[in-house]
């Protein structure tokens, strides 16, 4: 936000000077006289100073704009904190905090949608899983930009979102893969780690985000680290073996060392790499 220099403009000089406190014509020596009207515009010495009243940040619902909200005040943490009122909890949710546990929903059903696939073997469940990763995605885009149409931050709104993301890109994928046919014990413990990864990767990114270096409009210049709705790729990777049959007993590359010890898919590698670039230092990828 842009702060305007102030403003002077001479009185004319048949323009009568009326003072707001007093509603008489005062006439003022030069020097010592001021007062300031309503408006917020000082009448000094024969001068007019107006000083703009600073408007509310605009910002709009699809604005790729991603500079810092002013962080919370006082008062809502002691709103989240007082036993005063019922329901605080609920009372003092943001819009945008209802937008980002949509995310955490979609995610949450992306996982039912693949037990219920895992117990009738129906593929359209499994397309309703990706669907609603996808779906989690578009809610995740939405909550910031609906907190700067507001230009209002959410006391809890990093932590929340940190957490809707592990389910809808964390576990969910991990689900999905489950569900298709990555269900040896190693292919269990490659997912598993993917999972880990993210959360890590979520939990680093909540305490170093002030350390990143920023430009002059307070946004970070890079991502440490894949970002985690990168799984996003997976998921669509998956969506089109689903398509083409490729799942179960079909998928590509088969097993290594089939029926015996260490068994695994080799495709599940794709997780193993995507997780270590979760939590990779040394990966910046610059932010659009």
């Amino acid at each position: 936000m842009s702060i305007q220099q102030p403003i002077m403009n001479p009185i004319p000089e048949d323009q009568p000077l009326v003072n707001p406190q007093t509603g008489n014509n005062d006439s003022m020596e030069q020097g010592n006289s001021s007062f300031v009207n309503n408006y917020g515009t000082t009448i000094q010495d024969d001068i007019i100073i107006s000083t703009p009243t600073l408007s509310r940040k605009t910002s709009s619902l699809f604005s790729f704009d991603t500079s810092p909200l002013q962080p919370p005040d006082e008062e809502d943490i002691q709103l989240f904190t007082t036993d005063q009122y019922h329901f605080s909890m609920i009372r003092n949710l943001h819009l945008a905090d209802c937008v980002t546990l949509m995310n955490g929903f979609s995610g949450f059903f992306a996982i039912i949608s693949c037990l219920r696939f895992a117990l009738t073997g129906k593929t359209h469940y499994v397309q309703r899983a990706q669907f609603f990763i996808f779906l989690g995605m578009i809610f995740d885009f939405l909550d910031g930009r609906v907190a700067r149409l507001r230009n209002k931050a959410s006391l809890m709104g990093q932590e929340l979102d940190s957490l809707a993301d592990l389910i809808s890109f964390g576990v969910a994928p991990a689900t999905v893969a489950f569900s298709i046919g990555f269900q040896t014990t190693l292919d269990v413990v490659i997912l598993s780690f993917f999972v880990l990864c993210g959360l890590a990767r979520l939990a680093r990114f909540n305490i170093t985000v002030n350390q990143i270096p920023h430009d002059d409009n307070g946004k970070s210049k890079f991502f440490e680290g894949l970002p985690i709705p990168t799984s996003l790729f997976l998921v669509a990777g998956m969506s089109l073996l689903v398509w083409f049959g490729l799942f179960n007993n079909n998928l590509p590359l088969g097993i290594y060392r089939k029926d015996q010890y260490f068994e695994f898919h080799p495709l599940i590698l794709i997780f193993f790499i995507h997780g270590c670039g979760f939590i990779s230092k040394s990966l910046k990828i610059p932010k659009p």
